[in-house]
């Protein structure tokens, strides 16, 4: 029975995500599987990848083929390079404690990288909330200068027509007295 690690559809429709599974390759691909390694999120900046990885190494060892794609998220979970280390410590080129520190230590500065690119973003988001922000102020400015702009000529207009009147009133008083 030839064994694959794949993905398998998950989410509703136009918001995917995928499970990773161990399955028989002529299963469907939302089909039976064997066992579930994991999830794959690409719809979350950066994508979410959780894979359990000694499990992940276990069916590797076993000779389950990965596709292209799970290949591709096998090696950022780090799986593949845990399964590189650990056929060393088989040759003898290692010990299994020296694969476990550097496993352990490329982990760690892919977290911090991880940890950086997140701080990067949110960093992005807040300096475009804080820009939209500034333009809203500009416009609500504009637009508070062309209302006192048209109030002040309407009050203009205003006190034009009332001196108008006092003129006319006066002139009629005038004209009455004579």
């Amino acid at each position: 029975m030839p064994v694959r690690i794949r993905l398998a559809r998950r989410g509703r429709r136009h918001y995917a995500t995928y499970s990773i599974v161990v399955a028989d390759s002529r299963a469907p691909r939302d089909g039976k599987h064997i066992e579930k390694l994991g999830i794959y999120d690409p719809n979350t900046y950066p994508e979410t990848i959780q894979i359990n990885v000694d499990r992940a190494v276990y069916w590797l060892s076993v000779g389950a083929q990965p596709t292209d794609t799970a290949r591709t998220l096998l090696r950022k979970a780090g799986a593949l390079y845990l399964f590189h280390l650990l056929r060393g410590v088989k040759k003898g080129a290692l010990t299994e404690e020296q694969a476990y520190a550097k496993f352990n230590e490329w982990k760690k500065q892919k977290e911090e990288k991880l940890r950086q690119l997140k701080e990067k973003v949110k960093q992005q988001e807040k300096e475009k909330i804080s820009k939209i922000i500034e333009e809203e102020k500009k416009i609500a400015q504009k637009r508070a200068e062309e209302i006192a702009k048209k109030f002040a000529e309407k009050a203009e207009e205003e006190a034009q027509q009332s001196e108008e009147t006092q003129n006319e009133t006066t002139e009629q008083e005038q004209k009455t007295e004579e």
